[in-house]
């Protein structure tokens, strides 16, 4: 799902609000060894990502759908678009959302559970890592990106499916 831009921070009972990447939007796809990275626009970036296609590959899970966006990470997340283009660092996988896991489709499941089976499912990696959250208020956390200098945040109702 693509974010909506909001006018200004707000607070929202049961909303988590995580840092905003800027790098490639990217959907893996794992089916058994079978590993795709595929852009928004449907182009194959496997081939670009070896490291994060074969850290993929190597999960337990036998399928997986998982959204994310490659970035590089320099003590915080690389603001430039072009990082990974230009070889400022290992690019990473930073990954927000599980859409289908060995067999069954998430998508209708709340975020909460799409997360937790997500964070489950990525292990404990250096090339795949969660979505980083800056907590369940929205002004806060405003804040703490604007103060690290983040590009913004995006907030995410919990229950959402």
């Amino acid at each position: 799902m693509l974010a909506t831009l909001a006018a200004e921070p707000f607070d929202r009972v049961g909303w988590v609000f995580e840092e905003k990447y800027d790098g490639d939007r990217i959907l893996a796809y794992k089916e058994g060894d079978r590993v795709r990275l595929l852009s928004r626009n449907g182009k194959d970036r496997s081939d670009r990502f070896p490291r994060i296609a074969a850290t993929i590959r190597s999960l337990p899970a036998q399928s997986l759908l998982l959204d994310g966006e490659v970035v590089v990470l320099t003590g915080r997340v690389c603001p430039d678009f072009n990082c990974c283009s230009r070889d400022k660092g290992e690019p990473v996988y930073a990954v927000f959302d599980c859409l289908f896991h060995d067999g069954e489709d998430l998508r209708r499941e709340p975020l909460s559970t799409r997360r937790a089976v997500m964070e489950r499912s990525i292990c404990s990696s250096k090339r795949l890592v969660p979505s980083h959250s800056l907590g369940t208020k929205g002004v806060p956390a405003f804040g703490i990106a604007k103060r690290l200098g983040y590009e913004g945040l995006v907030a995410k109702n919990v229950s959402s499916s």
